[in-house]
């Protein structure tokens, strides 16, 4: 029996388990367990992605009495995978090669149906050669749906720097799809 998420707000559902409920941890990690794979899926390997996955779950688990709902859970979480993201891209390579291997990877993907699948690669390739931030928060604003407010929050930076980044990352997203 699960309750529709207008039921039960995210904020909720984790003090609940920070406060022992572990069926409120269940709910939380089927609400949002595929979108945190997927923002993985959008910045490094599958291999990497499921290892980063598995750490931002365990770091929630042991965070979970500091959790404050006076922000949305959300975003709170995506923090923690940004956190997390940034560690992983420090202990590997420069900045400047990041791209590389999501590149690398769209350009095995097999094209099931020709023009959705020329279409996406296009998206992925002008995606990896966006610089890291402004690529996340073309994933955070798109795919999550979160505000300008908590990308910045999440990113450590300000709400004009966040508007920034998306203003010039779509930006060059256009024009990789008009050249």
């Amino acid at each position: 029996m699960e309750a529709d998420a207008t039921e039960d707000p995210d904020e909720m559902l984790m003090l609940a388990y920070a406060g022992g409920d572990a069926g409120a941890f269940e709910r939380l990690y089927r609400r949002h367990k595929d979108a945190l794979y997927r923002y993985f899926l959008r910045h490094v390997e599958a291999a990497d992605a499921g290892e980063l996955y598995q750490d931002v779950w365990q770091k929630l688990i042991q965070a979970r009495g500091s959790y404050r709902s006076d922000a949305p859970f959300a975003a709170w979480l995506y923090r923690i995978a940004h956190n997390r993201l940034v560690d992983h891209w420090r202990r590997l390579r420069p900045q400047d090669e990041l791209g590389d291997e999501l590149a690398a990877s769209a350009a095995q993907q097999p094209e099931i149906q020709v023009e959705r699948a020329d279409t996406a690669q296009r998206l992925l390739v002008a995606l990896a050669q966006l610089p890291a931030e402004q690529r996340e928060i073309i994933v955070l604003r798109e795919e999550r749906d979160l505000t300008l407010e908590q990308i910045a929050e999440i990113q450590g930076v300000g709400r004009e720097t966040v508007k920034s980044r998306l203003r010039y990352a779509l930006a060059k997203l256009r024009e990789s799809f008009h050249d």
